[in-house]
């Protein structure tokens, strides 16, 4: 999940995959993907954000039946887990919760339900409250009935002024990384894989969508029902319901949004089918049958969520000239690296976001050229590289190793991201694209439907890429891109001869007061215009601000990118004409990625912290609780004139 990949890398999970296979011939790309398997191996290296233990037992599939009620906002009904017990000693099922209300707990037996005997855990601040059922019978189908609470941290209800469309109420999901057990209690770790089926039911006017079978010609009746044959972790289980329609870009393609949105966001990702089209030639079919976007409020705390089936995106993203559209193709890389081969833990969280901006960038390259693809490489490194010098060395690890702890959200930096993807593209550069293409797409059908480690990853790496091509890469250059600290000397450098223009035009302006010509700025992109950004000074004169705001309109923009990087410079440079536009910005736009440094910028001095209390305040009800979360820390932890500059936040999928 992740915004695009030119921004700040600042996102959400993990980062790194490559893999390897023997050379095996590459298969039919028009050929449907084998029938996933319960062979998700279970390691030592446990999840230590999950109380499940699926070394005893594990869900092999959840049936849902969930009533879905905007006006108490909740969803309530019964999950039954069909279960593959692997202890002949084990006698407990033990799930995730968050809050949730658990009514009753029946185990079957000789078809007949019974009730079983369970404990509720008192809740633990991250983790929530440990659900333990006792099973004596070792019990094949377990069900238990729940309700969730209106606050419910993986729920966001949203009341009809708070839409595009303003008509009718509007409730989405957000699972990744822990939050999908306080809508469903669960073994909620990545760890287990699982089918799933679902029935829902609501009021009869609004569509309800699922990461499932969600069929583009549905009506609203009421009451729908999804199947996901596919196995998949729980962070990828997602529910929306509100005021959608569907339109196709493809056979196997389109777009859910609001009516008021819908036709420009089908105009805005066109391309989706090439970009299909482009990875299946690269690394193999896609084996989720459909690939549909739904198009979400921007109250929406990423830049999107690569929900299998049914990508969640933002609609900051869509802005009119397509300048943003890679956030679909890293929605989409994930298709393959993440929702077929996904992380163990977040500890591996590489193995998912490294890999999917490595495969982004690839996408963005057959389809846009590489000019382009160029400059989100090196907007990229930019930022990691001035990130990663304020982290400690195990922050800038891609990977921890066996045995090192960490949060659930720990993970969650540029490192994951574009260090991975910079691993990736080191590899690439050393082994060629002639042995690196067909070693990924290997990996891809070795470890498809599987959730693997690490040390996985790097034992398939050294026998299937490093040890058939000797003197290529050694095992020490392998372990310190993995293992060590900052970026190798062995990192491949790209250039981008168009940013190197923006670099010129804007020192010359600095040391001229002379903006560059509009022959030239008229041609730029939005890539171009953040790397002018974000090479500005730490503050600018009210002068220099006034300069650049009525020549480029930067107040007001409705690029969040550019919104997100203009309005801490107008703060820091105390540019009040915006600041006006900015708390509007603040209260209209959800995307932490986009809103957090700009609480961030404001939090430095007790007159910015006053304002950003007052802006909260306003926008709480309308923010996602992960973004409420996240800006409640910057402004409970700020500390005026003392504060070091808080990282970026983490952007998506």
């Amino acid at each position: 999940m992740r915004s695009f990949r030119t921004v700040a890398c600042v996102l959400a999970l993990a980062a790194l995959t490559l893999a390897a296979c023997n050379r095996q011939p590459s298969p039919d790309p028009t050929a449907p993907g084998p029938a996933p398997t319960q062979d998700t191996p279970v390691t030592a290296d446990r999840d230590e954000h999950s109380y499940a233990e699926p070394d005893k037992v594990v869900i092999d599939d959840l049936a849902l039946d969930l009533d879905l009620d905007f006006d108490t906002r909740t969803l309530a009904g019964t999950a039954t887990y069909t279960l593959a017990w692997r202890d002949d000693s084990a006698d407990t099922l033990v799930l995730d919760t968050r809050d949730l209300t658990i009514e009753r707990v029946e185990g079957e037996r000789d078809g007949q339900w019974h009730a079983l005997a369970f404990a509720l855990d008192d809740a633990h601040a991250t983790l929530g409250s440990r659900l333990v059922v006792q099973t004596p019978e070792r019990d094949t189908r377990v069900r238990v009935t729940y309700r969730t609470s209106p606050q419910a941290s993986g729920l966001q209800w949203l009341t009809p002024e708070m839409t595009e469309g303003g008509i009718l109420p509007f409730m989405f999901s957000q699972s990744q990384q822990i939050h999908a057990r306080s809508w469903v209690p669960l073994q909620d770790t990545p760890a287990v894989r699982y089918t799933y089926t679902a029935t829902v039911r609501t009021r009869p006017d609004v569509m309800v969508l699922m990461s499932a079978d969600n069929a583009p010609d549905a009506q609203r009746d009421g009451t729908y029902t999804f199947t996901m044959p596919q196995r998949i972790p729980s962070y990828l289980m997602a529910i929306a319901a509100g005021d959608l329609v569907f339109e196709a870009i493809s056979d196997r393609a389109g777009v859910w949004a609001e009516p008021t949105m819908i036709e420009r966001a089908v105009a805005e990702f066109d391309d989706t089918e090439r970009m299909i089209e482009t990875t299946e030639q690269l690394y193999g079919p896609y084996r989720w049958e459909r690939y549909d976007l739904l198009i979400l409020p921007p109250s929406f705390p990423y830049g999107g969520m690569e929900n299998p089936r049914l990508s969640f995106i933002t609609p900051t993203v869509i802005v009119g000239d397509k300048s943003l559209v890679s956030l679909i193709a890293h929605e989409l890389a994930h298709s393959w690296s993440g929702n077929l081969v996904t992380f163990a833990s977040p500890k591996h969280g590489w193995l998912n976001e490294g890999v999917t901006s490595y495969v982004e960038n690839r996408i963005v390259e057959a389809l846009f050229g590489k000019e382009f693809s160029d400059m989100e490489y090196v907007i990229a490194r930019d930022a990691l590289e001035g990130e990663i010098d304020g982290m400690s060395d195990a922050e800038q690890a891609l990977a921890l190793r066996p045995g090192t702890e960490i949060g659930p959200d720990d993970p969650l930096s540029g490192v994951v991201y574009d260090k991975g993807a910079w691993f990736l593209h080191f590899l690439e550069e050393r082994f060629g694209r002639e042995t690196f293409d067909p070693f990924l797409r290997g990996y891809f059908d070795h470890f498809a439907f599987q959730s693997i480690t690490t040390e996985q990853f790097v034992d398939y790496a050294r026998e299937h890429l490093l040890a058939p091509n000797p003197g290529t890469v050694t095992d020490e250059e392998l372990d310190a891109w993995i293992y060590g600290t900052g970026i190798p000397e062995s990192a491949p450098r790209v250039l981008s001869p168009r940013l190197g223009l923006v670099d010129s035009a804007r020192l010359a302006w600095l040391g001229s007061a002379q903006l560059p010509p509009q022959q030239l700025t008229g041609e730029w992109t939005t890539q171009e215009w953040i790397h002018f950004l974000e090479g500005m000074p730490e503050t600018l004169s009210l002068e220099q601000m006034a300069q650049l705001d009525t020549a480029y309109q930067f107040t007001g923009t409705p690029n969040g990118e550019l919104a997100m990087r203009w309005y801490p410079l107008a703060v820091r440079s105390a540019y009040m004409l915006a600041f006006e536009p900015m708390t509007e910005f603040l209260r209209s736009v959800g995307r932490m990625k986009l809103v957090m440094p700009v609480y961030t910028a404001l939090a430095q001095t007790p007159e910015g912290l006053a304002l950003a209390r007052e802006v909260f305040a306003q926008a709480r009800p309308t923010y996602h609780p992960i973004t409420a979360a996240a800006v409640q820390r910057i402004i409970d932890q700020a500390r005026p004139e003392t504060s070091p500059a808080a990282e970026p936040p983490a952007d998506a999928g």
